[in-house]
């Protein structure tokens, strides 16, 4: 499998609504995800499979130094090949080259080894307020 990566690369809101259903459970939704990241993000990677889209992660920000990656997903055939490592490698490249000095994540504890082991984040204190 070739597996292509864009940085604030292009797709359709379809596409990714269908992803996420997949990736999070529950049936598609209908969000406007190509308005809402070109109007709030830094930036977004993009992986593709031919014409599929097979992961996706957000890339927020503050305006400075700190991105936040947010939406993390990867299509259900297509997970344990490294795809969601190289798709946070990208997204961390992109962040830097905008300056940002961190890159932050927050995850469940069963995503523990993905993100430190597989992507090379470490660990801190966070504080998290339900809303």
């Amino acid at each position: 499998m070739t597996i292509r990566y864009e940085w604030r690369g292009d797709f359709d809101d379809a596409s990714l609504n269908a992803l996420h259903a997949e990736g999070f459970g529950g049936p598609p939704g209908s969000v406007g995800w190509h308005a809402r990241v070109r109007r709030h993000s830094l930036g977004w990677v993009c992986a593709w499979e031919g014409d599929s889209l097979v992961g996706f992660v957000n890339v927020a920000w503050d305006g400075g130094a700190h991105a936040f990656l947010l939406d993390t997903v990867v299509a259900s055939r297509c997970r344990g090949g490294g795809i969601g490592a190289a798709l946070i490698g990208t997204a961390a490249q992109g962040a830097r080259a905008a300056k940002c000095q961190w890159l932050h994540v927050d995850f469940e504890e069963r995503l523990r080894p993905f993100y430190f082991d597989a992507c090379g984040f470490e660990p801190t204190t966070a504080g998290l307020i339900a809303l």
